[in-house]
């Protein structure tokens, strides 16, 4: 329920267990993409630079989509953000299906990723379309 009757903003923090999994997850792929593919991928697999680029480049992107949820909780951008965790769950399963060198370290993303995206579209659902005040009969 809204603070503010008429509007469709969501209270802050209500009901957002996704954004507790996004922005420590986003903050280890930016802070440290070394260590989450050494425990993805084993230690003696090469990684080279450009897979912690990629990785850097997602944390980047989860921090971002947890601070536009968290300033603009309103169902239309918390069903985008399910969409964007959605793209990224496929992709990640395909990519694990591509290249069985990457597919453990893909398909813990994408699950990561798939229940983000379950529980962001769960709370747009949740969250009540703006309704405007009744306008008076004076």
């Amino acid at each position: 329920m809204s603070k503010f009757p008429h509007t469709d903003e969501a209270e802050p923090g209500a009901g957002r267990a996704e954004l507790s999994v996004r922005i420590p997850w986003g903050a280890v792929l930016l802070l440290a993409p070394g260590a989450v593919l050494a425990l993805t991928t084993g230690p003696d697999f090469p990684c080279g630079g450009a897979a912690r680029v990629v990785l850097r480049i997602l944390g980047v992107r989860l921090l971002l989509q947890a601070g536009v949820e968290l300033r603009w909780p309103r169902p239309r951008v918390l069903a985008v953000a399910a969409a964007v965790d959605g793209v990224h769950a496929a992709t990640g399963v395909a990519f694990g299906a591509a290249d069985r060198r990457w597919r453990r370290s893909a398909l813990l993303d994408a699950a990561i990723a798939a229940g983000c995206c379950l529980a962001t579209a769960r709370n747009a659902a949740r969250v009540q379309p703006s309704r405007r005040p009744p306008r008076s009969t004076r």
